[in-house]
Protein backbone atom coordinates (compact mmCIF):
# COMPACT_ATOMS: atom_id res chain seq x y z
CA UNK A 1 0.00 0.00 0.00
CA UNK A 2 1.10 3.60 -0.68
CA UNK A 3 2.95 5.73 1.69
CA UNK A 4 0.80 8.42 0.51
CA UNK A 5 -2.69 8.49 -0.17
CA UNK A 6 -3.70 7.75 -3.91
CA UNK A 7 -5.75 11.11 -4.93
CA UNK A 8 -8.68 10.92 -7.26
CA UNK A 9 -8.37 11.94 -11.00
CA UNK A 10 -10.95 14.74 -11.13
CA UNK A 11 -11.79 16.86 -14.12
CA UNK A 12 -11.10 16.94 -17.57
CA UNK A 13 -7.33 16.22 -17.29
CA UNK A 14 -7.68 13.50 -14.52
CA UNK A 15 -10.23 12.03 -17.13
CA UNK A 16 -8.43 12.25 -20.31
CA UNK A 17 -4.95 10.96 -17.42
CA UNK A 18 -6.80 7.79 -16.53
CA UNK A 19 -8.32 7.31 -20.17
CA UNK A 20 -4.82 7.12 -21.84
CA UNK A 21 -3.57 5.00 -18.67
CA UNK A 22 -5.89 2.37 -18.92
CA UNK A 23 -5.45 2.21 -22.68
CA UNK A 24 -1.82 1.93 -22.56
CA UNK A 25 -1.67 -0.16 -19.46
CA UNK A 26 -5.37 -1.44 -18.56
CA UNK A 27 -5.12 0.44 -15.24
CA UNK A 28 -4.63 3.72 -13.67
CA UNK A 29 -1.08 3.48 -12.86
CA UNK A 30 -0.88 3.90 -9.02
CA UNK A 31 2.41 6.64 -9.09
CA UNK A 32 0.32 8.56 -10.79
CA UNK A 33 -2.56 8.34 -8.30
CA UNK A 34 0.03 9.31 -5.83
CA UNK A 35 1.87 12.16 -7.64
CA UNK A 36 -1.68 13.99 -9.00
CA UNK A 37 -1.53 15.41 -5.04
CA UNK A 38 1.39 17.95 -6.97
CA UNK A 39 0.52 18.59 -10.59
CA UNK A 40 3.60 20.37 -11.32
CA UNK A 41 5.45 17.53 -10.20
CA UNK A 42 2.92 15.05 -12.43
CA UNK A 43 3.04 17.43 -15.31
CA UNK A 44 7.17 17.20 -14.79
CA UNK A 45 7.18 13.56 -15.04
CA UNK A 46 5.06 13.03 -17.61
CA UNK A 47 7.03 15.83 -19.84
CA UNK A 48 10.41 14.30 -18.80
CA UNK A 49 9.28 11.02 -19.94
CA UNK A 50 7.40 12.13 -23.32
CA UNK A 51 11.34 13.31 -24.10
CA UNK A 52 12.88 10.53 -23.27
CA UNK A 53 11.24 7.87 -25.63
CA UNK A 54 12.53 10.02 -28.49
CA UNK A 55 15.99 9.18 -27.55
CA UNK A 56 17.35 7.26 -30.40
CA UNK A 57 21.49 7.05 -29.96
CA UNK A 58 21.02 3.94 -27.82
CA UNK A 59 19.64 0.56 -28.82
CA UNK A 60 16.24 0.13 -27.30
CA UNK A 61 16.71 -3.54 -26.33
CA UNK A 62 19.96 -2.43 -24.47
CA UNK A 63 18.26 0.34 -22.83
CA UNK A 64 15.44 -1.81 -21.41
CA UNK A 65 17.79 -4.47 -20.07
CA UNK A 66 19.61 -1.77 -18.04
CA UNK A 67 16.39 -0.15 -16.80
CA UNK A 68 15.23 -3.76 -15.65
CA UNK A 69 18.89 -4.02 -14.03
CA UNK A 70 18.76 -0.66 -12.53
CA UNK A 71 15.03 -0.92 -10.85
CA UNK A 72 15.53 -4.21 -9.86
CA UNK A 73 18.63 -3.46 -7.86
CA UNK A 74 16.64 -1.09 -6.41
CA UNK A 75 13.86 -3.37 -5.58
CA UNK A 76 11.11 -1.36 -7.29
CA UNK A 77 8.49 -4.23 -8.05
CA UNK A 78 6.28 -1.86 -9.74
CA UNK A 79 9.20 -0.64 -11.81
CA UNK A 80 10.32 -4.34 -12.72
CA UNK A 81 6.57 -5.52 -13.27
CA UNK A 82 6.23 -2.10 -15.81
CA UNK A 83 9.38 -2.92 -17.80
CA UNK A 84 8.30 -6.38 -18.24
CA UNK A 85 5.31 -5.57 -19.43
CA UNK A 86 6.85 -3.16 -21.91
CA UNK A 87 8.79 -5.28 -23.41
CA UNK A 88 6.18 -7.68 -23.90
CA UNK A 89 4.46 -4.77 -25.92
CA UNK A 90 7.26 -3.46 -28.10
CA UNK A 91 8.40 -7.20 -28.79
CA UNK A 92 11.72 -7.51 -27.38
CA UNK A 93 12.96 -10.49 -26.11
CA UNK A 94 10.45 -11.72 -23.10
CA UNK A 95 12.46 -14.75 -22.22
CA UNK A 96 15.71 -12.07 -21.82
CA UNK A 97 13.71 -9.51 -20.43
CA UNK A 98 12.36 -12.35 -17.60
CA UNK A 99 16.18 -12.89 -16.98
CA UNK A 100 17.69 -9.54 -16.27
CA UNK A 101 17.33 -9.95 -12.80
CA UNK A 102 19.61 -12.76 -12.50
CA UNK A 103 21.45 -11.85 -15.53
CA UNK A 104 24.57 -12.42 -13.74
CA UNK A 105 23.88 -16.67 -14.06
CA UNK A 106 22.02 -16.60 -16.89
CA UNK A 107 23.31 -17.78 -20.19
CA UNK A 108 20.74 -15.76 -22.48
CA UNK A 109 22.99 -12.93 -22.76
CA UNK A 110 25.11 -11.41 -25.07
CA UNK A 111 28.94 -9.89 -23.64
CA UNK A 112 27.56 -6.84 -24.64
CA UNK A 113 23.86 -6.83 -22.86
CA UNK A 114 26.10 -7.64 -19.42
CA UNK A 115 28.55 -4.87 -19.82
CA UNK A 116 25.33 -2.52 -20.28
CA UNK A 117 23.65 -4.68 -17.34
CA UNK A 118 26.56 -4.29 -14.90
CA UNK A 119 27.11 -0.69 -15.74
CA UNK A 120 23.61 -0.06 -14.65
CA UNK A 121 23.99 -1.90 -11.60
CA UNK A 122 27.16 0.38 -11.38
CA UNK A 123 25.24 3.57 -11.70
CA UNK A 124 22.45 2.40 -9.42
CA UNK A 125 25.04 1.38 -6.43
CA UNK A 126 25.29 3.76 -3.40
CA UNK A 127 27.79 5.23 -3.99
CA UNK A 128 28.00 4.02 -7.56
CA UNK A 129 30.54 1.90 -8.20
CA UNK A 130 31.55 2.85 -12.32
CA UNK A 131 34.86 2.12 -13.35
CA UNK A 132 36.64 3.79 -16.07
CA UNK A 133 36.92 0.42 -17.66
CA UNK A 134 33.21 -0.01 -17.71
CA UNK A 135 32.69 3.07 -19.27
CA UNK A 136 35.93 2.68 -21.87
CA UNK A 137 34.22 -0.88 -23.14
CA UNK A 138 31.18 0.60 -23.66
CA UNK A 139 31.99 3.60 -25.18
CA UNK A 140 34.17 1.36 -27.46
CA UNK A 141 31.42 -0.87 -28.12
CA UNK A 142 28.16 2.25 -28.34
CA UNK A 143 30.04 4.98 -28.95
CA UNK A 144 29.91 8.50 -27.19
CA UNK A 145 26.06 9.11 -28.06
CA UNK A 146 24.98 6.23 -27.17
CA UNK A 147 26.54 6.02 -23.83
CA UNK A 148 25.51 9.27 -22.77
CA UNK A 149 22.06 8.24 -23.66
CA UNK A 150 21.85 5.00 -21.70
CA UNK A 151 23.70 6.73 -18.76
CA UNK A 152 20.80 9.39 -18.76
CA UNK A 153 18.57 6.42 -19.50
CA UNK A 154 19.36 4.76 -16.63
CA UNK A 155 20.11 8.02 -14.26
CA UNK A 156 16.50 8.58 -15.16
CA UNK A 157 15.44 4.74 -14.13
CA UNK A 158 17.21 5.27 -11.01
CA UNK A 159 14.83 8.54 -10.20
CA UNK A 160 11.50 6.97 -10.95
CA UNK A 161 12.99 3.52 -8.84
CA UNK A 162 13.65 5.58 -6.02
CA UNK A 163 10.57 7.72 -6.11
CA UNK A 164 8.15 4.85 -6.12
CA UNK A 165 10.05 2.80 -3.74
CA UNK A 166 9.94 5.51 -1.04
CA UNK A 167 6.59 6.24 -1.63
CA UNK A 168 5.44 2.25 -0.52
CA UNK A 169 4.67 1.83 -4.91
CA UNK A 170 4.60 -2.10 -5.39
CA UNK A 171 4.10 -3.93 -8.24
CA UNK A 172 0.05 -3.59 -9.80
CA UNK A 173 0.57 -7.09 -12.06
CA UNK A 174 0.53 -5.92 -15.39
CA UNK A 175 2.86 -8.73 -16.34
CA UNK A 176 0.02 -10.78 -15.38
CA UNK A 177 -2.66 -9.05 -17.17
CA UNK A 178 -0.68 -10.35 -20.21
CA UNK A 179 0.48 -13.95 -19.25
CA UNK A 180 3.65 -13.54 -19.08
CA UNK A 181 5.77 -15.88 -16.87
CA UNK A 182 6.62 -14.46 -13.92
CA UNK A 183 10.04 -12.82 -13.39
CA UNK A 184 12.78 -14.32 -12.31
CA UNK A 185 14.51 -14.10 -9.08
CA UNK A 186 17.46 -11.67 -8.40
CA UNK A 187 20.49 -12.42 -8.13
CA UNK A 188 23.00 -11.55 -5.17
CA UNK A 189 25.54 -9.28 -6.87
Amino acid sequence: MARIPKAELTGVYGWLVKRMSRKMLGDVAEPVEVVWHNRKVLNFSFALNRRVQKWDACDETLKSFAHMAAVSLVGCGFCLDLGYFMAHNEGLDEAKAREVPRWRESTVFTPLERDVMEYAEAMTQTPPTVTDEMSARLLEQLGASALVELTSFVAMANMASRTNTAFGIESQGFSAACDLKPLAVASKA
